[in-house]
């Protein structure tokens, strides 16, 4: 009988690995049938009807009036502002250098809190976040040495870090909320404000998108569909089985999937090329990644 930990590890690995597949799948919707304000829109909207349909069928949680605040600026952060970023990030540069840039999360989120909630920061996490920006630079010059003619691969770049940093945000955020209610909970409300924030300014823009049209393709629907049902869903489910049942930092090493996997599809369907300075690029920010999100082993009495 499979145990509560290897639930926890199997969940957080399948959620990983879809979140990873995303980003290529992601980047080919941008390349030829949507935009980033379209295929942002659609994920709020499907987010929106699926989580409150689920929740039907969950015991009804109230919210205190603080929190659902709290849910309204994580929403807009963490839901509407990552994925418009997420996708925008996409249509000028590659899966590997966005993945790879967004590996720094956990980074970027010890930094917000150290500055914003005086959190301690260690010698050790201090060489992990050196690593990282270390590893980040090199993504960041390798991007531009193969870059294609013509393209606006630094726009790409700009647009990956204000991801990473509406992320942070979003996580350092909603850390108090996320243990306080049901998943669910959280990501409807979330779901609903981001679908009333940008509605307004995409709805008319939604009928022109090339996926919707008659133009669309078994394969760009299926992308979509992947990106609707596996991403925006399935994942939001399997995340909090492994949050309940790991710690914090197994979770965090359990992250690294993403890149790894966003990278190796990406260079395999040819999104990307192979050169040396990314497995390198690679070691650096998840090595840093990992003296971060991890604590030096206590030592053992003699």
């Amino acid at each position: 009988m499979i145990t509560d930990k290897q639930q926890g590890i199997l969940a957080i690995i399948s959620a990983n690995v879809i979140f990873g597949l995303n980003t290529p799948v992601t980047k080919s919707l941008m390349s030829h049938w949507m935009t980033p304000i379209g295929y942002t829109t659609s994920r709020m909207l499907f987010g929106t009807l699926a989580f409150w349909l689920i929740g039907l069928f969950l015991k009804k949680e109230k919210v205190a009036g603080k929190d659902m605040v709290v849910m309204l600026v994580g929403g807009l952060l963490g839901f509407l502002g990552t994925q418009f970023l997420f996708s925008q990030s996409l249509r000028y540069t590659t899966p590997v250098v966005f993945s790879l840039l967004m590996a720094l999360t956990p980074v970027t989120v010890l930094l917000i809190s150290a500055v914003f909630l005086k959190e301690s920061v260690t010698g050790r996490k201090v060489l992990g976040i050196l690593l990282s920006v270390f590893g980040a630079c090199l993504i960041i010059i390798s991007s531009y040495h193969h870059a294609e003619k013509g393209s606006d691969n630094s726009l790409g770049i700009l647009f990956a870090i204000l991801c990473v940093l509406c992320y942070s945000g979003y996580l350092v955020l909603t850390r108090k909320i996320s243990g306080k209610y049901h998943s669910v909970t959280i990501a409807k409300w979330m779901f609903a404000f981001s679908a009333l924030l940008v509605l307004p300014f995409s709805f008319s823009e939604l009928h022109t998108q090339r996926i919707y049209s008659q133009e669309a393709t078994i394969l760009a629907i299926s992308l979509l569909s992947f990106a609707l049902l596996f991403s925006t869903t399935l994942a939001f489910f399997l995340m909090p089985v492994g949050l309940k049942r790991l710690e914090a930092s197994t979770v965090s090493i359990f992250m690294n999937l993403q890149p790894l996997v966003a990278s190796v599809v990406a260079i395999a369907i040819g999104q990307d090329m192979f050169s040396w300075n990314k497995p390198l690029a690679t070691l650096f920010v998840l090595g840093g990644v990992f003296l971060v999100t991890t604590k030096k082993p206590a030592a053992k009495n003699e």
